[in-house]
């Protein structure tokens, strides 16, 4: 079994990777943001999973945070909603060769973690993707974590909420590195949920409201696993 785990791991990173090239190269060939929901789409229908969508997502929002385990995050998040999405991340992923541009082809948004510059530049690009109509999207946790339980929320997300009153709306994704783990080199094809909470207005008056969040976040997860054993 572990033998074939490894082996649908490895067909499963060549579709993704497979789906990258092919963002980059139909990138400006298609209206945005096309590109990225038919690579998603891509990777959905040839590593054969599929997922299922809980509650509405808000057409009003402007965030969307979301709990991450797997590579496969993004691309679900890209099918579950038509909408463009401004992906934050880390610098140092947008100058890795053929992954980086995936990243710069679409405007998403670097974050310097180690720069005191790096707030305002968060705040600038964040400002100008919702200009244009984008929703910023975020890992609040920062990194991917497989344990089960979430990770404190960077504040990244508050400060960006807070500043602009952004209608922010939370969603939770139901244990995906049981599908996809690329640091156990692990595949297996399986439904994936997703589950849309209420979304609301950044209040900078409360300085809680992150930590609250995930802490209800964390609550929605753990009910779901514990209601529906075939999600673990």
């Amino acid at each position: 079994m572990k033998i074939f785990a490894r082996i649908s791991w490895a067909y499963a990173t060549f579709i993704i990777f497979t789906a990258m090239a092919l963002m980059i190269a139909i990138f400006k060939l298609v209206p945005k943001p096309k590109a990225q929901k038919i690579a998603s789409r891509f990777i959905q229908l040839f590593t054969f999973w599929s997922y299922e969508k809980v509650g509405k997502e808000d057409p009003q929002a402007q965030m969307f945070l979301i709990n991450h385990q797997s590579d496969l995050d993004i691309a679900l998040m890209e099918l579950l909603s038509p909408r463009d999405l401004a992906w934050v991340a880390k610098k140092e992923l947008f100058d890795i060769p053929f992954f980086g541009l995936t990243l710069r082809l679409p405007e998403d948004i670097p974050i310097e973690r180690e720069s005191k510059s790096s707030l305002v530049k968060l705040l600038k690009a964040s400002k100008d993707r919702l200009d244009k109509g984008r929703v910023i999207t975020i890992f609040p946790e920062g990194t991917r974590t497989t344990a089960g339980k979430m990770l404190k929320f960077k504040p990244g997300a508050k400060i960006v909420a807070d500043k602009y009153a952004l209608r922010v709306q939370p969603v939770v994704f139901i244990a995906t590195s049981s599908c996809y783990n690329i640091k156990k080199y692990y595949y297996r094809p399986k439904k994936i949920k997703a589950i849309f909470l209420d979304s609301f207005v950044a209040d900078k008056n409360d300085p809680e409201w992150l930590n609250d969040l995930r802490t209800k976040m964390q609550k929605v997860y753990d009910d779901e696993l514990a209601n529906n054993t075939g999600n673990r």
